[in-house]
C-alpha cells in the first residue's frame, strides 16, 4: 500500500492547472497573432503605396505625363501618383537627343501640350512644345538658326505656344497613334490607337510632358 501511494503523482492544485492553460492560450495567440499582424501591416502598406494604375484616366485632376525612352514607356501621373502606363515606340533613331530636322530621334526636356489634333493621319494626337528654350539656345550656338527664330522660339514657350515647327531645330512632335510593333516615326511617340483614345480624351492642352533617356 505504502509502496503505491509512493509511485503516485503529487495532485496539482486548480489554480496551478488554470495557470498552465492560461499560458498555452497566451502562447498559441502569440502564434497566431504574429502572422495576422503582419498581415494586416503589408496589407495596409499595399493600399498606401501602390500606384493607381486601375484609375480611370477621365477621373484624373492633374495629369502629367512621363515619357522613357529606353524603356519605351508613356507614364500619366495624377501628381505625384502613378495613374497609367502605356507602352510606346519612338523614332527610327531612338537614341540620343533629337538634334535638327530630319534625324528621326525624340527629344528630351521638358515640354507641354500645346495642341490636340482629332484630325490626324496617326488617328489623335497630341502636340508637344519642341523645339524648346534649351533647343533655341543650342540652335544658335551651333548657327542653325537665326536671332529672330531663337527669340520667336522662347516667346512662344513663355507664352505657353506652339513653338515655330519649321526651323532647322525641327519640330511636329507629337504623341499619336498608329501601333507599337517597332520604332517606326520620324521623332514623334506612337501608341495603339485603342489607347491613344484614352489618352487623348484625358489630357488637356497645357500639361506637362518630361522625355528622359
Amino acid at each position: 500500500m505504502k509502496r503505491n501511494l509512493l509511485r503516485q503523482k503529487p495532485l496539482r492544485s486548480k489554480k496551478y492547472l488554470n495557470k498552465r492553460i492560461f499560458m498555452k492560450c497566451v502562447i498559441y495567440n502569440k502564434i497566431i497573432a504574429v502572422p495576422v499582424l503582419l498581415l494586416i501591416i503589408s496589407g495596409i502598406g499595399f493600399f498606401i503605396f501602390m500606384p493607381l494604375e486601375n484609375t480611370k484616366l477621365s477621373e484624373i485632376e492633374n495629369p502629367r505625363l512621363v515619357v522613357k525612352k529606353s524603356e519605351r514607356k508613356l507614364e500619366v501621373f495624377d501628381g505625384e501618383k502613378l495613374a497609367k502606363t502605356y507602352r510606346i515606340v519612338l523614332g527610327f533613331a531612338p537614341e540620343g537627343d533629337k538634334a535638327e530636322e530630319g534625324d528621326g530621334k525624340t527629344p528630351l526636356g521638358e515640354f507641354y501640350v500645346f495642341t490636340k489634333n482629332d484630325k490626324s493621319k496617326f488617328y489623335l494626337s497630341l502636340g508637344l512644345s519642341y523645339p524648346g528654350i534649351e533647343d533655341a539656345q543650342r540652335g544658335l550656338s551651333e548657327n542653325l538658326i537665326s536671332e529672330a527664330e531663337h527669340d520667336a522660339i522662347v516667346q512662344a514657350v513663355n507664352e505657353k505656344r506652339m513653338p515655330p515647327q519649321n526651323t532647322k531645330l525641327g519640330g511636329e512632335i507629337y504623341i499619336h497613334g498608329g501601333g507599337t510593333e517597332k520604332d517606326w516615326t520620324w521623332g514623334c511617340m506612337a501608341l495603339k490607337d485603342e489607347e491613344m483614345k484614352e489618352l487623348f480624351d484625358a489630357i488637356p492642352t497645357g500639361a506637362r510632358v518630361s522625355i528622359l533617356p
